[in-house]
């Protein structure tokens, strides 16, 4: 896995551990050789995210809307910067870009990202693994929710693999990089 595609909030969230653990995974992705892709944006768990990997050396793509550069929000230091049209472009542009797919604390942004990946997943458009950083339970609820769509009728279990979920950052990156070279 060569870059890993990172969705989250373009806010640090109320508690400490959503920033704490954020830079480690930045930290993490160097130490493994692996470059970023991500919103492009400076602020939020989006800029200590990228300012974790480029302190490192490593690599950070962003993609962010023209919109949302001429509000100022684009991150000024990254290693590339690709400027598009609209948040549809942005996601096509980060899913071309990546090998695998993250989602970290966030919110409606956040959501949206993460689940037009499972969509495409699902639907056959790629076949790269995505995987959930559930920091502090986050994502709990959304989690007893993808399950009630299993229970309800609404989605096959099969597709509950297409999310790999894990609280610990290692074994996040260990299932993506596992998945990835099978895939």
């Amino acid at each position: 896995m060569k870059r890993l595609c990172v969705f989250c909030g373009s806010k640090v969230g109320s508690q400490a551990i959503y920033a704490d653990e954020t830079r480690r995974l930045g930290e993490l992705m160097v130490r493994r050789g692996i470059g970023l892709v991500f919103g492009g944006g400076h602020i939020g768990l989006m800029g200590v995210l990228a300012d974790a990997v480029l302190a490192g050396g490593g690599e950070v793509i962003g993609v962010i809307p023209r919109s949302l550069v001429d509000k100022e929000l684009a991150h000024p230091a990254v290693s590339q910067m690709h400027i598009v049209e609209s948040m549809h472009q942005r996601k096509a542009k980060m899913a071309d870009l990546s090998d695998a797919f993250a989602a970290l604390p966030g919110a409606f942004g956040t959501a949206d990202e993460l689940f037009e990946m499972l969509t495409w997943a699902q639907l056959g458009i790629h076949a790269k693994p995505i995987g959930l950083l559930n920091t502090a339970g986050f994502f709990d609820p959304l989690l007893a929710w993808i399950e009630r769509t299993i229970s309800d009728g609404f989605l096959k279990a099969r597709y509950r693999e297409l999310l790999k979920v894990t609280g610990e950052l290692e074994q996040l990156i260990d299932l993506l990089v596992r998945e990835a070279a099978s895939g």
